[in-house]
């Protein structure tokens, strides 16, 4: 029986940590975790990623360094401020947010692609999302097909070897809420994951970011406290 390969991109936050548990645990995928250092501000994120790769099962676990800090653009990368406090009116009405990281997703996958060409995989999964998120452009269903076509035209295996790169986006048409549950029946401990975007220098969560708010929002609806420790800040930072 040929084993079944992927490369599942892992941050480390609530959503890769489910989809890595549904391409092991319900797929049942030979995992490869990715994770990047491209110079986002913090450590954490890492840390959790190392966690989830392992008690999940993952493969392997590769994490690769690169510099997006040295293009700038975005609050995760730089020294401008990472927005708190903001409400969903006001996000939708302020457009794409500062903490967008150029071109992030598609770098990002395109070193799964690499990677999963050497594999011999020709499935990548990766946790975007287009009903509960911060309005990024490389999270939508638009985005994932042009990418997924592309991946089909710029490799050898998919022009001489006749394979069919496939990106699954197993999270894309679900709320925050559905993913936590869908989470939870898989058994994933949501300890051990990070989704912060400003944690304070011992790695505790804000609480007050975008992604703290959308992941409170969720765990809220599930109608269970989050389990990750929360560090409330007062005012807009």
């Amino acid at each position: 029986m040929s084993i079944q390969r992927a490369v599942v991109l892992l941050s480390g936050g609530l959503d890769s940590a489910t989809v890595l548990a549904i391409a092991r645990r319900v797929e049942d995928y030979e995992c490869h975790a990715l994770s990047f250092r491209y110079g986002q501000r913090h450590e954490r994120e890492i840390e959790s990623a190392k966690t989830v790769a392992r008690e999940l099962g993952a493969r392997q676990h590769l994490i690769l360094d690169i510099s997006l800090g040295k293009i700038g653009g975005s609050a995760l990368t730089t020294d401008l401020d990472v927005p708190h406090h903001r409400a969903l009116a006001e996000k939708v009405e302020l457009g794409i947010p500062v903490t967008y990281v150029p071109a992030r997703n598609t770098i990002f996958l395109s070193c799964a692609l690499a990677w999963a060409e050497v594999l011999g995989a020709a499935d990548i999964f990766i946790g975007v999302n287009a009903i509960d998120y911060s309005g990024y452009p490389d999270c939508r269903p638009e985005f994932i097909a042009a990418f997924e076509k592309m991946a089909n035209l710029a490799t050898r295996a998919g022009t001489e070897k006749g394979s069919r790169f496939r990106i699954h986006t197993p999270l894309s048409r679900m709320t925050k809420a559905e993913i936590i549950r869908r989470g939870l029946e898989l058994s994933i401990d949501y300890t051990w994951t990070h989704s912060c975007y400003d944690p304070l220098p011992a790695g505790t969560a804000c609480g007050t970011c975008d992604a703290c708010l959308l992941r409170l929002k969720g765990f809220m609806e599930v109608g269970i406290p989050d389990p990750i420790e929360y560090a409330k800040r007062s005012g807009k930072s």
